[in-house]
């Protein structure tokens, strides 16, 4: 018979998953070898046993809320961690009530509740580690596509979602106080556009990026951005996969207010990443805050601001009529100041790239942030 000690199965007799380490603090992350094709024959093993049905009565897994879910092979199934190797699978036991959503994983010969196959006892990762274990793809995995593909995205929503990985991808998950809270991805320069091209990525891309929903509005998404500029600091141009969601738009939006060196050099862009297939993050910024606020330049009226000016004895000291603060008054006002300036920079730019392809020279002669000349520009859908 099975019971769980804190979510992870454990079971007596022969043939069953045997007591996790994670009892005594450890978790599948910090024990699991680098050893796919080793952990892969366990499993398929393990599967064996399952739907032979060995034991007089199937052995169950306790759910958080107390639900109990039988493990058999109905209950079971597996899961491709890396798009480009089918043959890499784990298994995963789902929730009866909804067969979408993983409930427990299988690894080391135990079964782990989703959320400690997220954690790790390994005071050493902390921050952005940069993801290079068979171990720390599965965490990868989890959180791409357990996390965020089913638990933690509004599905009625045309939200967009992530196929799992390619093996190789390159990835930093993001750790903080012994649990993985988010992840990124990126393309670097040189890199294939997808596995059926042979067309190359022309700048290292910012390619898929997700912290977890109770972790949000921490500026973990400002931190991340700013690791990969830090991380290719030396390229002139840097992208971000088209399209640019709400919400990673608004990352950069703050990044590029609070980094103005960064605002010539970020650019949404579809693979390759030719000038053709270029716009330009803080003039699509400033362009857009321009349609919403026409008039919210300061000066524009003086009714505008004659209404900045007034307070009352109980707005309290420094505060205007709609509460905000004469600092932040001003620094938004320089903010508007700056937006109109860098209106005027980015499409500069822009019109020097275009002019550049035209004229056959390289974007460093015509005075641009760097990159490829213009070149026709191939299919525009994401190929990855």
């Amino acid at each position: 018979m099975l019971t769980t000690l804190g979510g992870r199965a454990q079971v007596q007799g022969q043939g069953g998953p045997e007591l996790p380490a994670a009892i005594s603090g450890i978790y599948p992350v910090d024990i699991l070898e680098d050893d796919p094709a080793g952990h892969q024959e366990a499993t398929l093993a393990y599967y064996a046993m399952l739907e032979e049905g060995a034991g007089p009565s199937p052995e169950v897994f306790s759910l958080p809320t107390g639900e109990q879910v039988k493990l058999e092979a109905s209950s079971v199934c597996f899961c491709t961690v890396h798009r480009d190797e089918p043959q890499h699978k784990i298994l995963v036991l789902v929730n009866p009530q909804d067969t979408k959503t993983v409930v427990a994983v299988y690894v080391k010969q135990s079964w782990w509740a989703t959320e400690d196959v997220l954690r790790t006892s390994n005071p050493s990762r902390e921050g952005l580690m940069k993801v290079q274990s068979f171990g720390e793809r599965i965490v990868l995995f989890i959180l791409n596509v357990v996390i965020f593909g089913r638990l933690e995205r509004n599905l009625d929503d045309d939200d967009m979602f992530f196929l799992p990985h390619s093996v190789k991808e390159e990835a930093k998950i993001l750790w903080r106080d012994g649990a993985a809270v988010g992840f990124y991805t990126t393309k670097r320069k040189g890199s294939l556009c997808g596995d059926s091209t042979g067309t190359c990525y022309l700048l290292p891309v910012f390619d898929t990026v997700f912290v977890r929903r109770r972790h949000r509005r921490r500026g973990l998404g400002l931190t991340m951005l700013q690791d990969f500029c830090q991380t290719f600091r030396e390229d002139e141009a840097l992208g971000v996969s088209w399209p640019i969601s709400p919400a990673m738009y608004q990352v950069c939006r703050k990044f590029l207010a609070a980094h103005p060196a960064e605002r010539g050099r970020l650019w949404e862009v579809e693979p390759p990443g030719a000038w053709g297939q270029r716009d330009n993050i803080w003039l699509k910024v400033q362009l857009q805050q321009s349609r919403l606020h026409p008039d919210s330049h300061p000066g524009h009226s003086k009714e505008a601001v004659a209404t900045r000016g007034q307070t009352s004895q109980d707005d309290g000291p420094g505060l205007s009529h709609n509460g905000e603060d004469h600092k932040e008054r001003i620094s938004r006002d320089r903010e508007q100041t700056d937006g109109d300036h860098a209106v005027k920079a980015a499409a500069g730019w822009l019109a020097r790239a275009c002019w550049a392809g035209q004229e056959g020279r390289t974007v460093a002669g015509a005075g641009l942030p760097g990159g490829p000349a213009c070149s026709p520009a191939p299919d525009p859908r994401r190929l990855s």
